[in-house]
């Protein structure tokens, strides 16, 4: 019987399966080698870190940003509050208004009633409980019915109305603007926490050689400002001098009996002036080391003008809220004719301000995160001067 014929497929002899998944996965792992260099070639270059003279520059800038926003939410808490005594004080007529009406409309029942217990219809009675008064008084036939008495009744009833109806309107208007007020308050407290906010963002990237370099960078800038008052201060100490000498020839001078008496008014004026700012620099110093808080009035914490607001009213004098309005409370003077006693603003924007203590420096609540202290005037750009009495 021959051999039937073998039908098993041969073996391979290479002992390596076509369908492994060792070779699935090896391809699979260089298509990922190949994505990712393709991906990281593709990729935009990181952007190198900021400079240390770049962060202190953009920090500065954020503070001086805060500074603007701080004078917003002084202005709009001030405006805030001012129409919130508005709307106290117009709430508290319409309610002596209702009073009246009432009067009025009791007046005007009573006689109701007594024309009611006669048997009568009354006009006062139709009034009450007419869907349009002013439309049934109106009617010269009823006028013509009523006394004196009861017309005058009604006179006063239509007068309180009206009163009445305009002091609601008002205090409808005043809730309006109270409102907008009070959200103009809370969008500059918002970008007032958002540049600060930013600023500490910054602040906490730098390394620890970072930080100190910063730190140097900030002694040089106090250390340029402060040679630029002890200029000042010279020249001062020379003109003062030369003030003394004139007034010493001047006094030398036999008299000729002539005199206008010129100066007597300017002396006395200075004279006044310096009297208010001995009690706004002793009160400024009293403050030095209380900590900058932004919309702060004090006594244990202050923004720049609510330090310059308080200082000034010891001396007796009322400033405005904001940096803004207080550069208009006084008189412009020079840097070079600066008192003791001045206010001294700084920025274009005119942000900041300081209270001028003489030999170009001042006391100032600087910035968040620093103490109320002594300092150059020349540590930030000047934008005028105030007197402000």
């Amino acid at each position: 019987m021959p051999a039937l014929a073998s039908h098993r497929k041969p073996r391979s002899r290479s002992g390596v399966r076509t369908n492994s998944p060792a070779v699935g996965i090896t391809t699979a792992a260089l298509a990922s080698v190949t994505l990712l260099s393709t991906q990281s070639a593709n990729a935009a270059p990181t952007e190198p870190a900021p400079s240390v003279e770049e962060v202190q520059k953009k920090v500065d800038d954020l503070y001086r940003q805060a500074g603007v926003a701080t004078q917003q939410y002084n202005k709009a808490k001030e405006a805030t509050e001012k129409q919130r005594r508005t709307v106290d004080r117009v709430l508290d007529e319409v309610a002596k208004r209702a009073d009246k009406l009432n009067e009025a409309r009791r007046t005007l029942g009573s006689y109701a009633a007594a024309q009611y217990r006669e048997g009568a219809v009354s006009p006062a009675a139709a009034l009450m409980f007419a869907d349009s008064p002013q439309t049934y008084f109106d009617q010269t036939q009823l006028m013509e019915r009523l006394t004196d008495r009861q017309r005058g009744a009604v006179t006063d009833f239509q007068s309180q109305q009206a009163a009445a109806a305009k002091k609601r309107a008002q205090a409808a208007k005043s809730l309006e603007s109270l409102t907008a007020s009070q959200a103009s308050l809370r969008t500059s407290k918002q970008n007032v926490q958002q540049k600060l906010g930013a600023a500490r963002t910054l602040l906490s990237r730098l390394t620890t050689q970072e930080k100190a370099r910063l730190a140097a960078l900030e002694r040089e800038k106090e250390a340029e400002a402060r040679r630029k008052a002890k200029a000042k201060a010279e020249a001062e100490a020379r003109a003062k001098a030369e003030a003394d000498r004139l007034r010493e020839e001047q006094a030398q001078r036999p008299s000729t009996g002539t005199g206008t008496g010129a100066g007597t008014g300017s002396g006395t004026s200075d004279g006044t002036y310096a009297t208010k700012a001995a009690k706004v620099l002793a009160f400024a110093r009293t403050q030095i080391g209380k900590p900058y808080v932004w919309g702060a009035t004090g006594p244990s914490s202050y923004d720049c003008s609510g330090l310059t607001q308080a200082a000034w009213k010891e001396a007796g004098v009322e400033l405005p809220r904001t940096t803004w309005d207080q550069v208009k409370a006084g008189t412009r003077v020079a840097t070079e004719d600066l008192l003791p006693g001045d206010l001294v603003f700084f920025y274009d924007d005119i942000s900041h301000v300081g209270i001028y203590i003489g030999d170009g420096m001042m006391i100032h609540a600087p910035k968040p995160g620093a103490n109320v202290r002594e300092e150059s005037i020349y540590y930030m750009p000047i934008y005028g001067s105030v007197r402000p009495a």
